[in-house]
C-alpha cells in the first residue's frame, strides 16, 4: 500500500526524578545528602532513508514515544537515560505541525535527521542542595514530563523526471521500458493508482530515477479522478515527460489532451507549470500512428521544440529520448549549481 500522508502523535521520555537520600556508612558519624540526580528523557528523532518509499509503516501505529529516564538513587548514582527513539521515513518527507501546518523540516537526502522532541530533563538529587547553611537538605527535584506532540508527514516523491499524461497515455508501459518498475499494465483508465519510481541507467552507467505520475484528468485540480493527490509529487522533478496518445484507434485530438494536462498544472502550480518539458507521441507503433504524428509534429513544435515519437511495445524512439533527457538534466543539473 502507498501512502504518502499520516498523521502521527509524538512524546518524548520524560524526565527521572532526583533522589533525596543520606549516607548511612559505618564510622561517618555525620553521614549526609547523597541523592543522585534524574536521568534524562529520550528523544524523538526522524531520519531519512532512501531506501523506504512509503509512510505505510507510520500509518500502523499512531503514538511514537521515547524512553523515560529512570529515578536517582542514593551514593550520589544518575538515573538512567532513556532511550531516544529514531523513526525511519523516506526521503523526500515534509515534517509539518498538526495543528497549524507550519513547516518544521524537510528531509530530502540520505541519513538527514531532524530533532522533533527533546526528551525531559532529570531532576536534582538533594546532595545537588548541599551547602555550608544546609548540612542535610531534603529537597530534590521531580523529573520534567513531556506532552504528546501532533505531527502532520506528507511524501514528495524525489525524482528526476515526473511522466505524466492523461490516463491510459502509455506512463507505465514507458516506465517498465526504461527501468526495472514493474507497474500494473492495462487497457483501461487508472491502472495506476500510485506513483511508480525507476531507476534508469544508461550505456555511460549514468543514472536518474523517473517517476510514473497517475493519469491526470479534466478538473483533477477540482478533486476529479485521482484529484491532485499525485500532482505534489511532480513538484521536486526537475524535467516533465508528457506523454500523448497517438495510437491511431484514438478518437481523441492530441492537442486537446495536452491543453487539458496543462491546464491541470497551471491550477495546481504556477511554477510546476513553467517546468522543463519533452513532449512525447506515445504508441507509434503502426504505420496510421506515425502518419498521424507527422500530420501534428510541426504544431507541437511550434508549443515545445523538444518533440519525440516512441513505441514503448517496440522499443522505437525509447534510446534516443532517453538520451535526451540525460542531456537536459545535465544542463539542469549544472545551472543549478552555478546560481548556489
Amino acid at each position: 500500500m502507498f501512502i504518502d500522508e499520516v498523521t502521527i502523535l509524538i512524546q518524548a521520555g520524560d524526565g527521572g526524578d532526583g533522589c533525596c537520600s543520606f549516607r548511612r556508612e559505618k564510622y561517618v558519624p555525620l553521614g549526609g545528602p547523597d541523592g543522585g540526580d534524574g536521568g534524562n528523557g529520550g528523544n524523538i528523532i526522524f531520519e531519512a532513508d532512501s531506501h523506504l518509499s512509503t509512510l505505510t509503516d507510520l500509518k500502523n501505529s499512531r503514538l511514537y514515544k521515547a524512553g523515560c529516564g529512570s529515578a536517582g538513587k542514593g551514593k550520589t548514582m544518575t538515573g538512567k537515560e532513556g532511550k531516544h527513539l529514531v523513526v525511519k521515513i523516506p526521503a523526500g518527507t515534509l515534517i509539518k505541525d498538526g495543528e497549524s501546518l507550519g513547516l518544521l523540516a524537510d528531509l530530502t537526502e540520505h541519513k538527514a535527521r531532524y530533532l522533533a522532541a527533546s526528551g525531559g530533563k532529570g531532576g536534582r538529587g538533594n546532595a545537588r542542595f548541599k551547602s555550608s547553611r544546609n548540612r542535610a537538605p531534603r529537597r530534590f527535584d521531580l523529573g520534567i514530563k513531556t506532552e504528546e506532540k501532533k505531527l502532520f508527514l506528507e511524501l514528495k516523491l524525489l525524482a528526476d523526471v515526473a511522466v505524466i499524461g492523461l490516463p491510459n497515455a502509455g506512463k507505465s508501459t514507458f516506465i517498465s521500458k526504461i527501468s526495472h518498475a514493474r507497474p500494473k499494465i492495462a487497457d483501461y483508465p487508472f491502472t495506476t493508482l500510485i506513483p511508480n519510481l525507476g531507476v534508469v541507467q544508461l550505456d555511460d552507467f549514468s543514472t536518474f530515477v523517473a517517476a510514473d505520475i497517475p493519469g491526470l484528468v479534466e478538473g483533477a485540480h477540482q478533486g476529479k479522478g485521482l484529484g491532485i493527490r499525485f500532482l505534489k509529487h511532480t513538484e521536486r522533478s526537475r524535467l516533465l515527460i508528457h506523454l500523448l496518445d497517438f495510437s491511431f484507434d484514438n478518437p481523441r485530438d492530441p492537442l486537446d489532451d495536452y491543453q487539458v494536462v496543462q491546464h491541470e498544472l497551471e491550477c495546481f502550480s504556477e511554477r510546476l507549470h513553467q517546468s522543463p518539458q519533452i513532449l512525447v507521441a506515445s504508441k507509434v507503433d503502426h504505420p496510421e500512428a506515425l502518419e498521424k504524428f507527422r500530420a501534428y509534429e510541426s504544431r507541437l513544435k511550434a508549443i515545445n521544440p523538444r518533440v519525440y515519437f516512441i513505441s514503448s511495445m517496440t522499443g522505437e524512439g525509447v534510446r534516443r529520448l532517453l538520451w535526451e533527457m540525460k542531456e537536459v538534466l545535465d544542463r539542469l543539473k549544472a545551472a543549478e549549481l552555478s546560481s548556489s
